[in-house]
């Protein structure tokens, strides 16, 4: 099965040289960092990343700092994009074991062996490639990674089912799949924060989350997303990530870049928080 894509044309440009064009922008946007990536590194520390799902041109400046940061660490062999189920397609947990998906950059091949290895240590996992097949939030990611290099592969996870328990064994059984196979992974959580809020108010909100993410501690996050009212989109995949980086021995969580959708469009008046973050 190659999954077409849904957004292209919507989210990003469908054309190959303007997508390419505006990954640059992005880099280089006043909110970017500021900075193209060179060649890439090889120290391969990162474990994990969170990056937001908006239009590029809104989101994509402030994506671009995880991008940066990878690049500069090295392209892992698999990458694995946990992100929110929009859309109510599919299972509470659904993967793809098969096939690929395309982009206007190209095509990327789904990591067969990891994926039914992971449905296989995780019984909740269901291998259910239509929660895939119009939900925006992993597929943004791809093109930024599809720019660094095309030798890597996906698996793919929408969640339906984020609260904090299933969160948290997702990201143990991710880190035991990867231990098993001797996979060399990073997981990538796809995320916005505050959605639709004066941007005074999101800013304030979604520090306070932040904050959590950047202690590392996934349990508190979820105490203040809940005691705050934040209505964070992706906090499953983000407790998911954080606790699978930890199981693969990371130990330092930090933010990376934060704006809001004022910052890129102008309009402050109801925004959209954007962050980006690693753990290595």
């Amino acid at each position: 099965m190659m999954r077409k894509p849904a957004v292209a044309g919507y989210f990003y440009e469908s054309d190959e040289q303007l997508l390419k064009e505006r990954i640059k922008w992005c880099y280089t946007h006043p909110i970017g960092p500021g900075r193209i990536p060179g060649k890439l590194g090889n120290k391969r520390s990162i474990k994990g990343l969170i990056s937001p799902h908006a239009g590029y041109e809104f989101s994509g400046p402030v994506a671009a700092f995880s991008y940066l940061e990878l690049a500069e660490d090295g392209l892992p062999e698999t990458v694995l994009i946990l992100c929110p189920n929009h859309t109510g397609m599919g299972s509470g947990l659904s993967t793809m074991t098969q096939g690929g998906w395309q982009t206007p950059l190209g095509e990327v091949p789904i990591d067969t062996e990891f994926a039914r290895k992971l449905v296989d240590n995780y019984p909740l996992m269901d291998d259910e490639p239509s929660a895939h097949i119009q939900e925006h939030s992993c597929e943004v990611q791809l093109p930024f990674l599809q720019e660094l290099g095309q030798d890597f592969k996906l698996v793919p996870i929408c969640m339906m089912m984020q609260d904090l328990e299933t969160s948290q064994e997702l990201g143990g059984a991710i880190a035991l799949t990867a231990q098993e196979l001797g996979q060399d992974l990073v997981v990538i959580a796809s995320t916005d924060f505050t959605h639709q809020m004066p941007h005074k108010v999101a800013v304030a909100q979604d520090k306070k989350v932040l904050d959590a993410i950047e202690s590392f501690d996934e349990q508190e996050m979820f105490k203040r997303i809940i005691s705050n009212n934040v209505t964070m989109c992706g906090y499953g995949p983000v407790a998911t990530t954080m606790a699978a980086s930890k199981a693969m021995g990371a130990h330092d969580a930090t933010i990376l870049k934060y704006a809001t959708s004022g910052d890129t469009s102008g309009n402050y008046t109801s925004v959209v928080g954007y962050g980006s973050a690693v753990f290595r």
